[in-house]
């Protein structure tokens, strides 16, 4: 068996997390797809993330994002609300050095931006993603409150989703009637 890399000399690889709210401030949350045996995070609730993908060679990371969102949920109707001010970093554990990732990566450098959903939610398609042209990374999806996502989210990905609620607090109130 080959000797597992060494964090430190593995690189983070570049991506976007988008955080679509709906009209009642409410976020897109999608289940991660099983694929084979049961995911072990799905038996213990966690299979369920923001949007997110990543980054193309040479690619604006706002297109990337917008690219991603309809690749993963068919969703094109969207205004920007904000972008994070920084990007938000996670690391693998351990146990996944050198086989996640195709073993390139110690984890993710993530620049995260907010959307509002403009279109109906007929517009939504986890299970066909741009009629069917993309791979389907979701089997279900639900709206959800921003401040639930970090519970939601495998444990070691949780630091990262408690910078991009903090990021997009303010949001959810926009959408609050008074």
């Amino acid at each position: 068996m080959p000797a597992r890399p060494d964090r430190d000399s593995l690189p983070y690889r570049d991506c976007v997390g988008i955080v679509l709210f709906n009209a009642s401030g409410n976020v897109l949350m999608g289940r991660r797809r099983s694929e084979g045996d049961p995911d072990k995070s799905a038996a213990l609730g966690h299979a369920w993330q923001l949007p997110q993908g990543g980054i193309d060679e040479n690619e604006d990371p706002l297109r990337a994002a917008m690219r991603e969102l309809h690749e993963e949920t068919s969703v094109t109707s969207v205004s920007l609300l904000a972008e994070a001010p920084e990007w938000i970093y996670y690391d693998l554990p351990d146990e996944l050095i050198g086989t996640a990732f195709k073993g390139k990566y110690r984890g993710q450098r993530q620049r995260w931006f907010a959307f509002a959903f403009t279109g109906p939610e007929s517009e939504i398609n986890v299970e066909t993603p741009g009629g069917g042209k993309f791979k389907p990374e979701f089997d279900a999806w639900r709206w959800e409150r921003l401040h639930q996502a970090p519970a939601l989210i495998v444990p070691f990905k949780r630091p990262a989703y408690e910078a991009v609620v903090a990021a997009f607090s303010d949001i959810p109130q926009r959408f609050t009637k008074t």
